[in-house]
């Protein structure tokens, strides 16, 4: 085994008989700890930096075609394996079994597509200038770290690891504590499709060694998905050391009903937007915000489809409600409902947690939600939404807005072009109509405002840790010829 891929401890535990401790399979479901992996020591941080960038000379050597065509390798053996990677997500962070094997077939969907595309999108491109040539040409820029999280912990990882790959970067991934098999097996993944030692690798990093890395000379970006805090505090190292960052934060995205000729169909997606993931998701549709001519209607339907989530086993094709990631996620979200309850807010459905052994929260919706409450302004990562009634486009646009975040948003309207005109208006980096806030290889992923910046996915994700390097030819000038005499 490498210094990333240590024995882990193979006998069960309730997590309540051991301490806090590095990296672990922690059940949500049954609370067992069933796997545990330890930090990668400081002193080996080096030599692990060092392979990295001893591969970068080499894979940047290959041809572009060569590279996607290991990439797309991975991507092969990912569909292949869907079923027990699905298990691994299921049991580390408690996605529901259907959902975990729908997000390895859209990871390996990226892997395929910058695979397929690549090559096309880093193709020299000739500037026209009015003597001689320009041409500006995409090359590598060397070792990355990617900090990833755990809610998505193969897609995540893959929006970075898809186009730079290709591209020609090597990467180290530092992934969450909560999931260091997934983590390992995406590092497994890409060996067995060919990458050489270092182009690929996991690193069970401590947040202290984080700056140590994002610091080294030989590292020259880091990418990162999650909380704000973890942001700021990734920008401000990264700053410093003069070293790009991607950042991909929070949200609290904004589902706006203007009408609803088919009010089931819309009380669907709203369903579906909000509850995928048991709510885990950045651009979960977190504030549901409806005009007064279809409120009542809508809102007696959304309280009617939350009522139906009941808890199970993550494992079990039958559940509808899946354990959030871990005992104190679902202990964080409790909180932010049960302020906003002491506070005045209508519970429509849920608002506690079941009768269940494991880290549920009932399926939420809450009403009368004002400023001085937590759940107006705070993202609510869970089972959990709150809708509004407003008058009209303007005051719709008004609310929406009023949120430090700007990741993603929803419009639904009969009317197509009166969406897009609210569309248009919104603070977002990502707006769509009539469909929930999604994700596709091809589509660019981020936002604006506390939500971050920086773009993944589609050709822009392919330059974003690129040298977009120009060079410029003069014609050479040809020498005089000496005068007879």
């Amino acid at each position: 085994m490498t210094a990333t891929q240590k024995a882990p401890t193979e006998q069960p535990k309730t997590a309540s008989d051991t301490g806090a401790r590095p990296y672990a399979s922690v059940n949500p479901y049954t609370g067992r700890t069933e796997k545990e992996f330890p930090f990668l020591e400081t002193g080996e941080i080096d030599g692990v930096i060092e392979r990295a960038h001893a591969a970068f000379q080499e894979w940047r050597k290959l041809s572009v075609e060569e590279r996607a065509a290991i990439v797309g390798r991975a991507a092969e053996l990912m569909t292949e394996r869907r079923d027990e990677y699905a298990a691994l997500i299921t049991l580390e962070m408690g996605k529901r079994i259907q959902e975990a094997a729908g997000e390895i077939m859209l990871a390996a969907s990226i892997l395929e597509y910058y695979a397929k595309n690549g090559p096309r999108f880093l193709e020299p491109r000739t500037i026209d200038v009015l003597k001689g040539e320009a041409i500006v040409e995409n090359e590598p820029v060397g070792v990355l770290l990617a900090i990833e999280p755990w809610n998505y912990p193969f897609y995540q990882a893959v929006r970075v690891a898809g186009p730079n790959l290709v591209l020609g970067n090597t990467i180290l991934l530092k992934h969450a504590e909560l999931n260091p098999q997934c983590a390992l097996a995406l590092e497994q993944v890409f060996r067995d499709a060919g990458a050489p030692e270092g182009v690929y690798t996991n690193v069970f990093l401590q947040i202290p060694d984080v700056e140590r890395v994002i610091g080294d000379r030989r590292v020259q970006g880091v990418t990162l998905t999650g909380s704000e805090r973890a942001g700021a505090s990734v920008a401000e190292i990264a700053g410093r050391n003069l070293k790009k960052s991607v950042l991909e934060l929070g949200g609290s995205d904004p589902f706006i009903v203007l009408d609803a000729e088919d009010l089931g169909k819309t009380v669907k997606a709203a369903t579906m937007g909000r509850m995928q993931n048991s709510g885990q998701a950045c651009i979960a549709a977190k504030r549901i915000i409806v005009t007064a001519d279809v409120y009542e209607p809508f809102v007696e339907g959304l309280t009617q489809a939350f009522s139906t989530f009941t808890p199970g086993d993550p494992a079990d094709p039958a559940t509808t409600l899946a354990p959030l990631s871990s005992e104190r996620a679902a202990q964080d979200l409790q909180a932010q409902i049960q302020d906003a309850i002491d506070k005045g807010a209508t519970v429509l459905a849920g608002g506690k947690r079941p009768d269940h052994d494991g880290a549920f929260v009932e399926a939420t919706l809450l009403a009368d939600v004002t400023p001085e409450m937590r759940a107006y302004k705070e993202e609510l990562f869970g089972p959990a939404a709150v809708v509004y009634k407003v008058a009209d486009e303007d005051e719709a646009v008004a609310l929406a807005n009023d949120s430090d975040y700007g990741l993603g948003a929803a419009v639904f309207s009969s009317d197509v072009d009166r969406a897009r005109a609210v569309a248009d208006r919104l603070e977002a980096g990502m707006v769509w109509i009539n469909q929930p806030t999604g994700s596709s290889a091809e589509l660019p992923f981020g936002g604006v405002k506390r939500s971050g910046y920086g773009r993944e996915l589609s050709e822009l994700g392919m330059f974003e840790f690129a040298n977009r390097r120009l060079t410029r030819v003069l014609p050479a000038k040809k020498a005089e010829k000496p005068s007879a005499g």
